[in-house]
């Protein structure tokens, strides 16, 4: 357990026990499928987000636990979807659900978490956290749909990959801190401000993501090195590398996407880093938790805050 988990540890108890008890269904397949990506653990970081950002703001309720449960349940459905659009067979190290079952029983156990998200959601009787989820996502959907359509074009500029990868990633992060925010009753301007700490966290989630791809360790990744280049996804290491390297590296780079082939990745590896392409996108994510702390100064100092801080720091410094 990291230490920003250990801050909320009660809590976070209390929402791995929710979504054992919320994924119970009367169809034997749901709940099988359902245990086994919860059993596959991760971070759960969007549904510490909710924790962390709802104490830190003077929430002393119980309903966060109910929307951590919410926020956990839309992005593990997103990553089923996922997954078959990638047509993925590893993730946190295990095999997929739909390599494991099949594409069908994952696309419907995804929808489950959807239906159910909603149905947490309508118990908490807030429309304004009802109009974040479902404004949320709808732009998640938006971004896939730009992703699969961006896929094995090495055309797509810079801005059109941050707004993906805002809609995809950031946007969740946004919308646990902000219906967090909400919950704690917060004034409109520190609303907006845990909403920007979430939107400049999550892009600096992804961008370090983006460069592990390249450069971390399968073993710890729980994923193939490259899969994103065998995919076409043109992520940020791949388009600094076409616009500001070579002419040879970036005719490598631009192929290697139209083709959606990762046949020659080694050479990709070494042109992404001899270019200084992994070098900036890890700047870039650099600046971005810089931003992300600076919407913390209205909070209390105190436990949750110092936690949000190294939340922050914990996107740029790790390994997995």
């Amino acid at each position: 357990m990291l230490p920003f988990h250990r801050v909320a540890a009660d809590d976070f108890a209390a929402v791995n026990q929710r979504i054992l008890d919320q994924l119970h269904s009367d169809v034997p397949l749901v709940e099988n499928i359902g245990h086994y990506l919860v059993e596959a653990g991760g971070k759960r970081l969007r549904p510490l987000l909710v924790l962390l950002c709802a104490r830190a703001a003077g929430y002393r309720g119980q309903n966060h636990i109910d929307l951590a449960t919410i926020i956990e349940f839309i992005h593990t459905a997103t990553l089923l979807h996922d997954d078959v659009v990638d047509t993925s067979e590893r993730r946190r190290g295990r095999l997929t659900a739909n390599a494991k079952w099949g594409n069908a029983p994952a696309v419907l156990v995804g929808d489950f978490l959807y239906s159910r998200a909603f149905q947490m959601m309508v118990a908490l009787k807030d429309m304004d956290i009802m109009a974040v989820l479902s404004d949320t996502t709808n732009t998640i959907a938006e971004g896939e749909v730009q992703q699969l359509v961006n896929a094995g074009d090495p055309q797509v500029s810079e801005e059109n990959y941050l707004t993906v990868i805002h809609k995809k990633t950031g946007a969740l992060f946004e919308a646990a801190c902000e219906t967090a925010a909400v919950l704690a009753g917060c004034s409109p301007d520190e609303r907006t401000a845990l909403k920007l700490y979430g939107r400049h966290l999550g892009l600096a989630f992804q961008l370090v993501d983006d460069a592990l791809d390249y450069r971390g360790n399968p073993e710890e990744l729980g994923k193939n090195v490259g899969d994103d280049l065998a995919e076409g996804k043109p992520t940020l290491p791949l388009i600094y590398t076409m616009a500001n390297g070579t002419t040879e590296q970036a005719a490598l780079v631009r192929e290697a996407i139209e083709q959606r082939s990762d046949q020659r990745l080694t050479e990709i590896v070494t042109a992404i880093e001899d270019c200084g392409a992994l070098d900036y996108t890890m700047e870039r994510a650099r600046a971005a938790v810089g931003e992300a702390k600076d919407q913390l100064t209205f909070l209390p100092e105190g436990e949750q805050k110092t936690a949000l801080q190294q939340l922050a720091s914990f996107a740029v410094e790790r390994t997995v």
